[in-house]
């Protein structure tokens, strides 16, 4: 293993302990998750529309969310490209971290939903603005919804 790859597996391995994030926890949550999505009312014809192989996209975003949450590289993509044409703006972004949020805190422990959260939050603000972008508006950025905040530390409360 080349000095590269043996600091991510460093990485990796570090998150993993801290959070008790697994690949097959991020499966089951890519899983639950999009059998949820696929059922919801504003968010789930967008995707009933868009994605043909169910299996290949869990498999997908397992990967990104492998990428995302425990830093191992193997997602290669461009999330911003494939969410540019759908037709979607800040109400389909507060559903899909709702439910996502949801999902996160039932599945997964609480230090694992928490590290889930934080990163979706990224992923929302960023996609939404790219979409703004893209239909040539700016938009300051704004509160989401408290229901999709990481639960704060207990030493916090």
């Amino acid at each position: 293993m080349d000095e590269q790859a043996e600091r991510r597996a460093a990485i990796t391995a570090e998150i993993a302990a801290r959070t008790g994030i697994t690949e097959a926890m991020i499966e089951d949550l890519v899983r639950t998750f999009y059998g949820r999505a696929r059922l919801d009312p504003l968010i789930g014809p967008i995707f009933q529309a868009h994605v043909r192989d169910w299996e290949a996209h869990i498999a997908k975003i397992s990967a990104f969310w492998s990428s995302v949450a425990l830093l191992t590289g193997r997602y290669h993509g461009q999330p911003m490209a494939a969410h540019l044409p759908l037709p979607i703006d800040t109400p389909e972004f507060d559903r899909w971290l709702e439910l996502f949020a949801a999902t996160a805190r039932e599945r997964c422990p609480p230090a694992a939903a928490a590290h889930f959260l934080e990163r979706a939050h990224r992923i929302a603000d960023s996609l939404e603005m790219g979409v703004t972008v893209a239909k040539g508006e700016l938009r300051p950025k704004r509160e989401r919804p408290a229901a999709t905040f990481p639960p704060e530390p207990k030493a916090l409360r």
